[in-house]
């Protein structure tokens, strides 16, 4: 018994080895150096806004875009994707508010064609309404985002002094109740852990990813992939997105910021799992053995360290305090990025088992025909032969 869980406390210790020096720093989190006062990008930007059933939240998010510094370059069309609570009245009157009217174009999405996401097909359309204004750059940003002033600039600023083809942020969540302290920033921790923005943006590395929040990609790369067709069915677009992109020769960066904030509560166990079960087995392949493989290293690396203290022998339990402490100690970056006490650093195992429970329940609609349900729709559905 002793040997078995000294053995453990090796693996473990191994683990987050690894994890710590050789994943790309991907806790290292940081903003970009850009400076966002007075910015104003001088390329021609579209920025599409699909929205469905936002009428919570539209307004503020169009608002911010209307009055960014590079407004005067800045075309806005919102595809109202089948809106039942008056999402388009309310875009409307948010640009007449700030007397914008003549930079947002709002029109009604079709139903989506066979092999199409809801989603996707929304932003192809917003594409090609959007080519009437020979844009340099696409923006795709959520109807729930809320812009400072000069973040698309800031954005322009990144992929033209960078020479990349799509540039994307992941955006500050809301992050206001206890449920979203314990869940918000484990989320972002996790999605840097499995892209690492220094891997994404290093050409000699497959790994690719992006936001889809807020992502800003040339006119001329989407063109080259024909636009989203060949993304048409990926119910993690952006990150299929980006993957095309890369593979076709373009240059990625993604990074954190605080210039853009979602206003979309999270306020529930049960929202953030509606989230996070949408499009975490998509995100294994639909593969029961990759699932396996998920939940053996998220209990190895997040829940073993805990199991450890228990132990009745001296060293498995200073490996298990040690891996904790480093644990912990990779998690206080994000921490800091949302302003919580330093004491939630110590919180991320019990994140760790609420997202394995989530990912469990994302195999389990999959295999029930319900897999990617989301605002009414069924995106991710069991196929024969899956």
């Amino acid at each position: 018994m002793y040997g078995l869980t000294v053995s453990a406390g090796a693996g473990v210790a191994a683990a987050w080895a690894y994890l710590l020096l050789g994943r790309g720093f991907y806790w290292r989190v940081r903003r970009p150096a850009f400076d966002p006062a007075g910015a104003c990008a001088a390329e021609r930007i579209a920025a599409i806004v699909p929205a469905r059933n936002e009428a919570d939240v539209i307004a503020q998010s169009l608002t911010s875009l209307l009055t960014q510094t590079c407004a005067g370059t800045l075309h806005i069309f919102v595809v109202n994707d089948g809106s039942n609570d008056g999402t388009a009245r309310i875009a409307a009157e948010a640009a007449r508010k700030v007397d914008s009217a003549a930079s947002l174009t709002i029109f009604e999405a079709t139903p989506p064609p066979p092999g199409w996401l809801g989603k996707v097909w929304a932003l192809q359309q917003g594409i090609e309404r959007a080519r009437a204004t020979r844009p340099d750059f696409f923006l795709f940003t959520d109807a729930d985002i809320v812009h400072a002033p000069g973040n698309i600039a800031t954005l322009a600023e990144i992929a033209r002094t960078g020479a990349y083809d799509l540039v994307s942020f992941m955006v500050e969540l809301r992050c206001a109740t206890w449920v979203e302290k314990l869940l918000i920033p484990p989320f972002v921790y996790f999605f840097f852990q499995l892209y690492p923005p220094a891997w994404i943006a290093d050409p000699r590395r497959t790994t690719a990813g992006a936001a889809g929040g807020c992502l800003l990609v040339r006119a001329e790369s989407l063109a080259r992939l024909g636009g989203l067709a060949g993304i048409r069915g990926a119910i993690i677009d952006d990150c299929t997105l980006a993957a095309g992109v890369k593979s076709s020769g373009g240059r990625l960066w993604l990074g954190l910021t605080n210039l853009a904030t979602s206003v979309r509560p999270y306020g529930s166990l049960a929202h953030i799992g509606r989230m996070i079960s949408r499009t975490a087995f998509s995100q294994l392949r639909h593969s029961a053995v990759l699932l396996l493989l998920a939940i053996a290293g998220l209990t190895l690396a997040y829940l073993a360290p805990i199991a450890l203290l228990l132990s009745p022998y001296a060293l498995p339990r200073a490996l298990g305090a040690v891996t904790w402490a480093v644990m912990t100690i990779s998690f206080l970056p994000m921490v800091r990025v949302y302003r919580l006490n330093l004491l939630w650093a110590l919180t991320l195992p019990v994140a760790a088992l609420f997202y394995m429970g989530a990912t469990l329940h994302s195999a389990w609609k999959f295999w029930r025909g319900r897999g990617g349900e989301w605002k009414g729709r069924v995106q991710d559905p069991a196929r024969s032969g899956t």
